[in-house]
């Protein structure tokens, strides 16, 4: 009876650890991104490399801020450095955290694409139940790339950039005659998503805490939720905006980069002592990274992107919406007025605002500072020194320099200082990372 005990402990303990890797959506996720009994080719790695170690595993959730991940396996830019990247694709943002927390030693994964202020705040224990599990930001993924979109039911509301100009009134209109507060969704609360929704309601005289009702629809829900009504607007990563205006279940109402062009987006993020022990490891997954970047950014190269990712293997995504994405071609409005504009959509390397990749810490600050003005994490972040010191001890960039040297990056590429500078967003209001407090005092609706 003992023995049986034991087989049944352990029975048990290695059903929950694939329920946990499972988070809602059936089998555990594969280390290389494919599903449970499927087969990729293997890349090989290059065996000169003097790593500390050869693997990583990393998590991603399927939008276009993974790409620079997945081109780097599939493309072997990982490999050539000597490093062997095992993505999993994630069920969740939360199912990502719980994975995050087990580390890949206890079968979850060593870091990954990440929303702000995630990485900052599992450092801290905010959003893991008290447990610190320090963190390090490595790189920014991408720029723009996501939209809010918006439910054919509200097409009369005409939701635009600029709801002041476009839509005034609309939604206590909509409350009065539904009987209810409009819905809008995000991904993970407290961050990226809800953080983009929040700014554009706010910057259009609504009030988000009081006009709308807030909810946290996981990406894959996000179609049938429009269908059926459980939301009126919906705020994530392309492919999904996209994919609601070319089904015509919504339209586009704005864009992040309409909101704020070249801004910062999602992260690629690491635990702490990963990145201790592995340096050498550290700096040859940035330049791989880089290397995906690059390519990325290339028009040449958007359609073949676009054929990776559309698999199965990956995304799981029509070809056609993946394709209009990359090369930043939209149908805007509730009129979907037709517009491409590559400088406008998913941005992985160049901008006007100069390299994509690097980790400023002035834009990992201000997810910090909008943390504070919506009062996120209280007892945590309160005030702006509290932003700042959690962002010094989180967001490194002192690697990425070092990669982007030792890969061949122009010496006038590679920032030399902290801050890209003021930054505007398409309200007016500015934001200088020299002064926060200033920008805070200056925003109108806050909590």
């Amino acid at each position: 009876m003992a023995k049986r005990r034991r087989v049944l402990a352990l029975f048990s303990g290695t059903l929950i650890s694939g329920l946990v890797l499972s988070g809602c959506l059936g089998n555990p996720p594969s280390r290389d991104g494919t599903s449970a009994g499927s087969a990729s080719t293997a890349i090989p790695v290059a065996s000169n490399a003097n790593l500390e170690v050869k693997t990583i595993s990393l998590g991603y959730i399927p939008i276009l801020e993974a790409a620079p991940l997945v081109i780097g396996v599939e493309k072997g830019f990982f490999a050539k450095h000597g490093l062997e990247v095992n993505l999993s694709k994630q069920a969740s943002w939360g199912a990502a955290r719980d994975n995050l927390v087990l580390g890949a030693a206890g079968g979850g994964v060593d870091g990954g694409q990440w929303q702000l202020p995630m990485p900052q705040m599992i450092s801290e224990g905010a959003i893991t139940n008290g447990k610190k599990v320090p963190m390090v930001i490595l790189a920014m993924l991408m720029s723009q790339g996501n939209g809010i979109a918006a439910s054919n039911a509200v097409k009369d509301g005409n939701l635009t950039v600029d709801l002041k100009t476009s839509s005034p009134g609309f939604f206590d209109k909509f409350s009065q005659k539904q009987g209810r507060k409009f819905k809008a969704a995000y991904t993970f609360s407290k961050a990226n998503q809800e953080i983009w929704i929040r700014y554009w309601l706010a910057a259009g005289g609504v009030n988000p805490d009081q006009a709308v009702e807030l909810l946290k629809v996981p990406a894959p829900e996000t179609l049938q939720g429009m269908r059926n009504g459980t939301m009126e607007a919906f705020s994530t990563g392309d492919p999904w905006p996209m994919r609601i205006a070319k089904d015509n279940i919504g339209y586009l109402a704005a864009t992040t980069a309409q909101i704020w062009k070249v801004h910062p987006e999602e992260y690629l993020a690491v635990r702490s002592e990963w990145v201790d022990k592995h340096p050498k490891a550290a700096v040859a997954l940035l330049k791989g990274l880089i290397e995906a970047q690059m390519w990325l950014d290339k028009p040449e190269n958007k359609d073949e992107a676009a054929t990776i990712l559309s698999t199965r293997k990956w995304f799981n995504v029509p070809l056609p919406v993946l394709q209009a994405s990359l090369k930043g071609q939209y149908k805007l409005g509730a009129s979907g007025t037709p517009e491409t504009n590559p400088a406008m959509g998913p941005l992985y390397w160049n901008s006007e605002r100069g390299v994509i990749s690097y980790p400023y810490k002035s834009l990992t600050l201000w997810f910090l500072i909008e943390s504070i003005r919506w009062k996120f994490f209280p007892g945590t972040v309160d005030t702006v020194e509290q932003a700042k010191a959690i962002n010094d001890k989180v967001t490194r960039e002192d690697l990425w320099r070092q990669a982007a040297k030792e890969v061949g990056v122009p010496a006038k590429d590679i920032p030399t200082g902290s801050s890209r500078g003021k930054e505007t967003f398409f309200d007016g209001v500015v934001y200088d990372p020299e002064n926060p407090q200033a920008y805070l005092s200056s925003l109108k609706i806050k909590k």
